[in-house]
């Protein structure tokens, strides 16, 4: 069992800033991948930004610039610093994980509960 924690969305001026916060608890081996997807009403789950266990990273085309993704192994958080908010980047932002509870079991998906962000003026 692995929780993740949400935190810091809310309402933005478009050109504004706002930062997220993720925590994992629980049974925790290790986390390969933190990050951070979101989904805007009718539109299907998007990865935003995401990190690896070793410092590589992956972002949308769209956050590319503007977006910066960070992580602490040791206290299994992650930080997604957004800057430059556009009202396209109006979404439920979901903090995701690919964890395993021990050294011999399998990877699987976590998903914390969503954070709304709304970029509007």
């Amino acid at each position: 069992q692995v929780q993740l924690m949400e935190s810091g969305g809310g309402l933005v001026q478009p050109g504004g800033s706002l930062r997220l916060s993720c925590a994992a608890s629980g049974s925790i081996f290790s986390i390969s991948t933190m990050g951070w997807y979101r989904q805007a009403p009718g539109k299907e789950r998007e990865l935003v930004a995401a990190m690896t266990s070793r410092g590589t990273t992956n972002y949308a085309m769209s956050v590319k610039g503007r977006f910066t993704i960070s992580r602490d192994n040791a206290r299994n958080t992650a930080v997604l610093q957004m800057n430059s908010l556009k009202p396209e980047d109006t979404a439920v932002y979901f903090c995701h994980a690919a964890a395993r509870t021990s050294w011999g079991d399998y990877e699987y998906d976590y998903w914390g509960q969503g954070t709304q962000l709304t970029v509007s003026s």
